[in-house]
């Protein structure tokens, strides 16, 4: 076993708690940005949507494999870019998607379909996937790690939130339009703020590692951005669809890795 494999990132369970609640409320802000009448919009794009889910939840988690297969990272790492691949984008997207003069109205369709979906694949495709990666038996035995542990957290840190949110945004548009800026920015500064403590809280385990991680974060990060796009072109999706899809597949949402965390 690599010895990466023994680290344990310091969190205490009064840390884990705030972690979690930090969590709930970042998927808060993301459905400040979501209405149910933008599931009613997969007849709208319905090509473009079964591409964008076929990138996601199947193109990409296979070329994570292959990357592991070629560059051979510790079990832990290797498990840990599998559970990246599963985990779905965030509203992140739809302001790249803005910037990148993209389609809006695929990646926020798009983007709710996968939220929920999320629910059941992620830890369904996390489970199925893992059995593939090599020498992963022992460390995945040692996790006390069942689809519904998972789901679990996920419905109560992720879906839970998202569904208030949709809620307050549909009944109460007003409201949530003056409060939607100040909840995103916020929330932003909470993710930021985590970030920032957990790179202090582990920083002799981050001098230690970031050069071997680096590497092969970056390719899996030109992996994934590349998923979405060269998918869109096999199926010849518009131009403005192909680059949509290359944010919704390739920007995966940090919150939900980290809200598996107490999982393990």
């Amino acid at each position: 076993m690599d010895p990466v494999d023994t680290l344990r990132i310091n969190f205490n369970p009064d840390q884990m708690f705030i972690l979690n609640m930090a969590m709930a409320f970042l998927m808060f802000s993301v459905a400040l940005d979501v209405l149910p009448g933008d599931f009613k919009k997969v007849v709208d794009f319905p090509k473009s949507v079964g591409v964008g889910l076929l990138a996601q939840y199947l193109v990409f988690p296979v070329f994570t494999l292959g990357i592991i297969y070629l560059f051979q990272p510790p079990v832990s790492m290797a498990l840990g870019m599998i559970l990246v691949s599963m985990c779905p984008s965030g509203n992140m997207t739809n302001f790249l998607v803005h910037f990148a003069k993209a389609n809006v109205a695929l990646s926020v369709t798009l983007n709710a379909v996968i939220i929920l979906s999320a629910t059941v694949v992620t830890p369904a495709g996390f489970l199925f996937w893992s059995k593939y990666v090599p020498e992963s038996e022992t460390l995945r035995k040692s996790f006390e790690l069942s689809f519904s542990d998972m789901a679990g957290i996920i419905i109560r840190l992720i879906v839970a939130p998202l569904l208030l949110g949709m809620f307050l945004n549909m009944r109460f548009p007003t409201f949530v339009a003056r409060i939607r800026p100040w909840v995103q920015r916020l929330s932003l500064l909470i993710f930021f703020t985590i970030l920032i403590l957990a790179l202090v809280g582990n920083r002799e385990n981050v001098f230690n590692y970031l050069g071997m991680v680096f590497g092969i974060v970056a390719v899996h990060n030109v992996v994934a951005l590349s998923t979405g796009y060269v998918l869109g072109s096999v199926f010849k999706l518009p131009q403005q669809d192909r680059r949509t899809l290359a944010f919704e597949a390739g920007v995966q949402h940090s919150a939900w890795p980290v809200a598996d965390l107490p999982v393990f």
